[in-house]
Formats: C-alpha cells, structure tokens, sequence
C-alpha cells in the first residue's frame, strides 16, 4: 500500500535535509548549500552536498542522490517504510496506519480539499464582479495590488449567493455540511453560508491547500468584523499557521520568521518584500504552533500591536513559551509603536522603516525582565521583592537544565545592579520611600558604591554586618546565635565579629564593650565607618527595620558562602570527578534554588 503523497509530502517540508543528513554527515554552510564527507564512500576531500531549498543530497564522489528518505534507506539498511515511520516521529506527526479507518480517513479528506478548493476559486473570481465593486474598493483602499489579491486568492461572499446548490450537484449535503462552509437555520431549514458578505482569506496548511477560512465584514454592523471556519475533523485551529505554505520558501535564507496577529498584517507585510511573515489562525499562539513554527525558523519574532493590550498579549507569549526555549529555538519581540499594528505601520513607513523596527528586536529574557521592570517602582522594596521572585520563578520553568542555569544568574546579576545591596531594601516600609529625601539617599548610595569598586561583595557584606553589630549591640544580642554560625572570610573581620560575641556573651554592658572593642580594633573600624553604605541606608530607620535589614545580610552572607563552595567544588571536579564532591555540589545547588 502507498503512502498518501500528502503525508509524505508534509513529513518532507517539516524536517530539512540537513537537519537529518546533519546527524550523520558532520556538514559545514557554504552558500544555500552544505558539504560534507561522503558518508557512502571514505574521501579526505569534502564532496557530498546538501541542498535544503531543492530537498536534496548530492554525492558527487558515489554518485548517490536523493530525499530524506532515501537517505535513511542507504546509511541504516532500512525499508522506506521504516523510514516514514522514523522521520514522522521526527517531525512531530502521528504515524500512518494503514487501516481501513485511515484508507476511509484520507478519502474524505480528498472530498474536503475538492470542496473548499471549489468554493475558494468561485468566490475569488466573485471579488472582481462588477456586482460586488465594494467589496474590491475595500481592499484597494487597504492598498492590496490585484497581483496580491490573486496570490493570496482573496474572494468576497455576496449575500444570498446559491453556491450550496451547485455544491450539491457534485457532493453529499453530509460531504459539504463536513467543512463548516455552512449552517443551518432552525427557522427556515435552509443552509446559511457562515461568510455572507465578508471578504474571505484562504487558510492552507504547509503543502498549500486550502482547509478552512477566515472571514472579514466590510460594512460596519453589530456583526463581528472577523470570524473564523470552525474546527473540523481537518482543521484545529491550534496546529494551523497561516501563510506558512508561502513564508517556508524563505527559510533557507533566514532562520528569522515575522509573527503578527491578523490576516491583513501578513498580507500588507508579505506584499512590501518581507516573505517571511505568518500569523495564529484565529486563537492564541499555542505549543503545537510554536514547535511547528521552530521546524522551519528557529528565531521567530513576536511584533504585536504597540498599545497596552497588544503588550500585555506579548507577555502572554513569553510567559507560556519561556519553559521551551534553548540553545537552538529562540523567540524574539518587536513592538509596533503605540497605535500602530504592523498593516498601518508599513503603509506609512514602507518595508525599510518595518525592518529598522525590527532590528530592535528583543529576546524573550530580556523582553521579559524590561517589562515587568517598567511596571514597578524601583524604590518601592515591596515591589522589588515581588519582582525578584517572579523573575526567579520563571527562571525556574525553563526546561533546558543548562540554559536554566545562566539565564537565572543573568537575572539575579541584574537584580543586584538595580541598587548597590538591593536585597537590603525588602523589608522597608512603603511610605518611607515615598519621600524625597530617602530617594536622594539611595542616589548617595549608588555613587559610594561606584567609589568603592575595588571592595569585594562578600566584604561588603561583611562590613555591613560589622556596623551594625557595633552600632546596636542589642540587635548583636539576638542574634548572637546566626552570628556564631558563620564564617567570616576576612580574618579580621572575624576576629572582630568573635571579640563582640564574647563580650556580649559575659554580659559586659554597652559601655564597656565600646570601650575594649575600639581599643583592640580601632584600625579597622575606622575602615568600616568609611567604606559601610549600609551607614547611610539605615539612617533615621528604628530597630525593627534595621533587624529586619540584618536578617537579610546574614542570609546573603550564608548564600554567598555557598556559591564559593560551589565554585571549589566546580574547580575540583573539572581537576578529579570526586563522587563524594558532586554529592556535595547538587546538595549545595539545590539549596540556593530553594532560597
């Protein structure tokens, strides 16, 4: 039994002949091309070549030629139909049986092709009707050229057309009612069609044929102005791209494809030279289109319209597709200017000013983090705190383990430039920084900050710790127990911090312990009085808050303690895999994550 050319036509526009070849044959670009060694004949000079756009690989040196298919075949001994089965997978579809169900399956899908293909060619031919002049005035004042308008084989439905009636004359009312091109109407029983009156845009799947349509009202009316087929036993909304059968011819070019959000968007992109354009047939972008979308362009852009809802449905986007990204499937945002949509936006600006929109372009981590840190107040610790743990939580979701790993630590590095120790602040009260003059505090701080570069974090850290100890000796005493617990990197500064602890401990009152700390440790007090930016952050702040503040030093100096443990542990494993060390190293890293 054959293979429905469909299916395999499908399995051979979802999957490169490099992408395959690629994973036997070690290929390098040259051109639109790829060589490599022959992997049919040993050679020291590269002559076999790969040519995505045609479908092919060519051995120059065995004369060997041919699809994907047949490159399964040769280089594993395997049956074609084997190879169907391994590239289906491959490519994300459902494996071909050869069932009666199935054989019955693809004959109905013959009759669904024939019938909307019918209905297509009729209704486009109806748009230049001198009977429907308005319908083609619609679309030259959007400024669709008639070439575009044949490419893209717009039509437009009249009111009460008998087109169900010629339908019937070759198919089954069970055959046509299959296509949702009509309903019923309980009233009069007869059989409405579902785009009376509406300009109508073919959607086709990835080989080019026509499954369902989109439909847009020209006059204005109560009516909604866009609507879409309904799911059919052929068409789900959410696997469906359009303009992908067209937009793929570019990928041999570009690993960059253009997502907007209407119909009229593509085609007014498409139509200025910007090929590779597609757009979500009638819903929200969902997992099955983005993995379809990443078989043709690993860098798809995201360019939705430039007002509040466009962004926030942006958002959306990254938030739901973050988990699925890695080294080789990115996404990319661009946002139209506020009030524009890609259509309007290159009516005014021509291709070129679209393309120098584009070249901003944003990748999702960075697209992400901008927005949700132009939506706080950057003075407001609650905001912050809240911000930092949605970034972490986000961070967390990403599948790929390794790139978990440094988009997180590319966050928690923002989040520390956002203010010299920014998760000192989380615990302040709001109001306070409301005013105007801890405002000008936090901007005294920064500038301290830069004069004291060549201080360490962790002796940053240290010194904070240290000021307070010395400047409220009553917070020192409840927490001499965390203060016991840690480690000090600096000797002196733990010599320091062990002076205060024993004098706390034998119940010396505030007076004497002044008096024997700065006698032993003038030097270096006077070094954190002049380097502690802490000084100025707790200024006019009472003992709750500066608790509260002290906690938060004491867990970033446990933290950091564990991330130079982790980076020993590293170091040893790279020079000795220590199963005893790496044990020690996941427990540590869960640990931080966990924090």
């Amino acid at each position: 039994m054959k293979y429905p050319k469909e299916y395999l036509d499908e399995i051979k526009l979802r999957l490169k002949v490099s992408q395959v070849v690629g994973k036997t044959v070690q290929l390098k670009k040259r051109g639109k091309e790829f060589i490599g060694l022959s992997p049919f004949k040993n050679e020291k000079s590269p002559s076999f070549t790969v040519n995505d756009e045609k479908e092919f690989y060519h051995c120059f040196s065995s004369g060997e030629h041919g699809n994907i298919f047949d490159f399964l075949m040769k280089t594993k001994s395997i049956g074609f139909g084997e190879a169907v089965r391994s590239l289906a997978a491959e490519a994300g579809m459902q494996p071909y049986r050869f069932s009666n169900f199935d054989q019955k399956k693809d004959l109905r899908f013959q009759t669904y092709k024939s019938i909307l293909k019918n209905y297509s060619s009729y209704f486009h031919q109806q748009i230049f009707n001198s009977n429907n002049k308005e319908a083609l005035e619609y679309l030259l004042k959007r400024r669709l050229e008639k070439k575009t308008i044949e490419e893209f084989q717009l039509g437009y439905v009249p009111w009460q057309n008998n087109f169900y009636e010629e339908l019937l004359k070759n198919y089954s009312e069970e055959e046509i009612n299959l296509t949702g091109l009509y309903y019923k109407n309980d009233k009069t029983g007869k059989f409405v069609d579902r785009f009376n009156s509406r300009i109508i845009f073919p959607v086709n799947n990835i080989t080019g044929d026509t499954i369902a349509f989109g439909g847009r009202i020209i006059r204005e009316n109560k009516l909604a102005k866009y609507i879409n087929s309904p799911e059919t036993e052929f068409y789900k909304k959410g696997n469906m791209i359009f303009n992908l059968d067209k937009a793929k011819d570019a990928r041999s070019e570009t690993d960059e494809v253009l997502i907007v959000e209407g119909y009229m968007d593509v085609i007014s992109v498409y139509s200025s030279g910007i090929k590779n354009v597609i757009a979500n047939s009638g819903t929200a972008l969902t997992e099955r289109q983005i993995n379809l979308i990443w078989k043709f362009f690993s860098n798809p852009i995201i360019c939705l319209d430039g007002d509040e809802s466009g962004q926030k449905a942006a958002l959306r986007i990254a938030e739901k597709f973050f988990p699925l990204i890695n080294d080789k499937n990115k996404i990319y945002f661009s946002i139209m200017p506020q009030g524009s949509d890609p259509d309007d936006y290159i009516k005014k600006n021509g291709k070129e000013g679209l393309i120098s929109i584009l070249k901003e372009k944003e990748i999702i981590q960075s697209f992400i983090w901008n927005y949700h840190l132009n939506k706080i107040d950057q003075n407001n610790p609650y905001e912050i705190s809240k911000f930092e743990k949605e970034i972490k939580s986000l961070s967390y979701t990403i599948q790929d383990e390794t790139l978990k790993k440094y988009v997180l630590e590319d966050f928690l590095e923002k989040i520390k430039k956002l203010t010299p120790i920014q998760s000192s602040r989380k615990n302040y009260k709001y109001s306070s920084f409301k005013k105007k003059k801890d405002y000008q505090i936090l901007k005294e701080t920064k500038l301290l900050h830069q004069k004291r570069k060549d201080l360490s974090k962790i002796q940053i850290l240290e010194f904070s710790i240290l000021f307070i100890i010395l400047n409220y000796l009553e917070i020192a005493l409840k927490k001499i127990e965390e203060l016991s617990e840690i480690k000090f990197l600096s000797e002196k500064n733990e010599s320091l911090k062990n002076e205060v602890i024993s004098s706390l401990t034998e119940g010396n009152g505030k007076e004497v312990i002044s008096k024997k700390i700065y006698a032993g440790y003038n030097k270096i007090i006077k070094e954190i009085n002049e380097n502690s930016n802490i000084q100025i952050i707790i200024k006019n702040k009472n003992n709750e808050e500066v608790l509260n503040l002290f906690d938060e030093l004491l867990k970033d100096h446990k933290e950091e303690g564990n991330l130079r443990k982790i980076e020993t542990l590293e170091q040893k494993l790279i020079n000795n895999l220590d199963e005893n060390s790496y044990s020690e190293l996941i427990r540590l890293k869960s640990q931080l994550n966990r924090e």
